[in-house]
């Protein structure tokens, strides 16, 4: 199963999970891999010489509306994601992102950094049904514009406690949301739209003292 390191510090409990001692080419075990509407999508952990692990990665190539993969032992109400990720490839999308407080394959939020629209956007997906939500302080933007590299290493985390989320992208802080549709604990996990074909390594999660 998953790698799986357990950190503490007066903030928060942490734990981290890569995939080093699953075996290449296999779903790993732990997670439920789903998706939000149609395709077929597929994660297989594969070798990442160049992850931050030095080892491997779980992969996404397939092809669905939105491929999910959550953490299915978890539930958090207030606390953080993050997660290192690579898009790789993908010419309708390019892109990676976390969720938290699932429900479902159809009821979540996600934070999603973009190569292709070189953007960061924060969501809720309510029905399976997703819209954008405003930035604190900005009303009918669309996330922040920023560069996100293809072919290389980022670090999205989400900081999540009541209706606040903060979101922090290769160690800045972007912006912050507010929002009350989903005020209970819940998964977290990964995510990624249509064609995206991204690598994930390093994802860590935990509960806020």
């Amino acid at each position: 199963m998953a790698g799986v390191l357990f950190t503490a510090t007066a903030a928060c409990a942490a734990e981290v999970v890569d995939f080093n001692s699953d075996p290449i080419g296999a779903a790993p075990k732990g997670w439920t891999f789903t998706m939000t509407g149609k395709g077929a999508p597929k994660w297989s952990v594969e070798r990442g010489d160049s992850a931050p692990s030095r080892a491997n990665v779980l992969k996404q190539s397939g092809r669905a509306t939105y491929p999910l993969a959550l953490k299915a032992d978890t539930d958090i109400q207030d606390g953080f994601v993050e997660a290192g990720f690579k898009p790789i490839a993908g010419s309708q999308d390019r892109a990676g992102g976390v969720v938290w407080r699932a429900k479902d394959a159809n009821n979540y939020y996600v934070a999603r950094a973009n190569a292709l629209e070189n953007n960061v956007v924060l969501y809720k997906t309510v029905g399976g049904t997703r819209t954008s939500l405003d930035i604190v302080g900005k009303q009918g933007g669309y996330g922040i514009n920023v560069p996100v590299a293809a072919n290389h290493w980022h670090k999205l985390r989400v900081d999540f406690a009541g209706t606040r989320f903060k979101v922090t992208f290769d160690g800045a802080l972007l912006f912050e949301v507010d929002d009350n549709t989903f005020a209970e604990a819940g998964m977290v996990g990964l995510w990624t739209k249509a064609d995206s074909v991204t690598a994930f390594d390093g994802i860590a999660f935990g509960t806020t003292k």
